[in-house]
């Protein structure tokens, strides 16, 4: 029998007492002026790191009128889109934008519920999936104050409290070596693949000609933020693809087919993608349409190992102009090599990227285990009342 379970039997035969987090913990509503926070102090819902990752310095200044003000322990939770999984303990006293909310346990609760229990009974898909159950909006969710305060934590006795921030500290530690280990093989994986990439470009090849003889490269069209959504559903059903990638989901197209995308503006200009079937490419994104018959396998790779971001010009506004890559020379092998090369990098990248096989498929499993028993854990039969 584990420790967990004696104490549970020693101190919560009858089960373990449910209550409102309104009843335990106040959100926050304290201001804290701008001028007394930094960048690591201060804290908004874009420098809360998905997955409940923690967070990272802010990249901005503080909103001129103000932050709530947090302590250490109190836990912050990203209020917008609550898919996103930003829940954080915090380490520090500062201040969080209005859009994260600030949990900090009521003084009469001090003594009977530990900060760190109360995180882990936070950063769990139970309460993220009771968020998106009350949450409003479509295309930007937002979580409900009232209904977070609504939401049941278990209070069990303090022994088994600390008892359960020791298993899943040791669990975090745990998985975080796993995964950093997991992520060394996968870097390794993908300098392989890189390499393996390069020799296959460096052989033979039929002609040399600018890319622009190759293909025809046209900007996307300009779509307003607000009519692309975050989620798809039958109203925004196309991919709308950005600068570097998908940007969201839209009510129309613009482009069909089997096509490959340069990013065109900022620090990640050059940066290839490739979109298949009905999608719509904003003037951000390069749309590659072939003038002969190509292997779009082939294309999307050759275009990746052209490494197209050193032709970004300098400046505050970084950009990779048509014209400068419509005369960067490209050697074309002939149309059954393209095949060839093609097949081969799509199952290079496919083991390297794919979630669905190899090393980013484990990586996910761990993570799914760790969540299986973070809720299995903080999971008790209520006592009766």
């Amino acid at each position: 029998m584990t420790s967990l379970q004696t104490l549970l039997e020693e101190l919560a035969s009858d089960g373990v007492t449910h209550q409102r987090l309104g009843d335990l913990a106040l959100l926050g509503s304290a201001r804290v002026a701008a001028g007394v926070l930094d960048p690591t102090t201060y804290v908004g819902v874009d420098n809360l790191l998905a997955d409940f990752g923690g967070r990272r310095d802010a990249g901005y200044g503080v909103n001129s009128s103000g932050a709530v003000a947090f302590d250490v322990g109190d836990i912050l939770i990203g209020n917008i889109r609550p898919y996103l999984k930003k829940v954080w303990l915090a380490d520090r006293a500062g201040g969080a934008s209005p859009d994260v909310l600030v949990v900090s346990i009521d003084r009469a609760h001090r003594d009977s519920l530990l900060p760190r229990f109360l995180y882990f009974a936070l950063a769990s898909e139970r309460f993220i999936d009771y968020s998106m159950r009350h949450a409003k909006g479509a295309k930007m969710p937002r979580g409900s104050k009232a209904a977070t305060l609504d939401y049941r934590v278990p209070v069990p006795p303090l022994e088994v409290q600390r008892e359960i921030v020791r298993i899943l500290d040791h669990l975090t530690e745990l998985e975080a070596e796993l995964e950093a280990e997991l992520e060394a093989e996968l870097e390794a994986r993908r300098l392989q693949y890189a390499h393996y990439r390069s020799s296959l470009f460096s052989g033979s090849r039929e002609r040399v000609v600018p890319l622009g003889e190759l293909v025809e490269l046209k900007a996307g069209k300009f779509i307003a933020a607000a009519e692309i959504s975050a989620e798809r559903d039958d109203t925004n059903a196309y991919p709308c693809f950005g600068g570097n990638g998908i940007r969201g989901f839209a009510p129309t197209w613009s482009h069909e087919g089997d096509r490959v995308l340069i990013g065109r503006q900022g620090a990640l200009s050059g940066n290839v993608r490739r979109a298949n079937g009905r999608f719509y490419a904003t003037e951000h994104a390069v749309v590659a349409t072939p003038r002969e018959v190509l292997d779009t396998s082939w294309l999307f790779h050759a275009l990746t190992a052209m490494n197209l971001n050193q032709y970004v010009s300098k400046g505050a506004q970084p950009g990779l102009a048509v014209s400068t890559i419509n005369a960067v020379p490209v050697e074309v092998p002939t149309f059954q090599e393209q095949i060839a090369i093609g097949e081969t990098l799509d199952k290079f990248d496919a083991l390297v990227n794919d979630l669905s096989i190899g090393l980013p498929a484990e990586l996910a499993a761990r993570r799914k285990q760790y969540e299986y028993y973070r809720d299995k854990l903080l999971t008790f039969e209520e006592a009766s009342a």
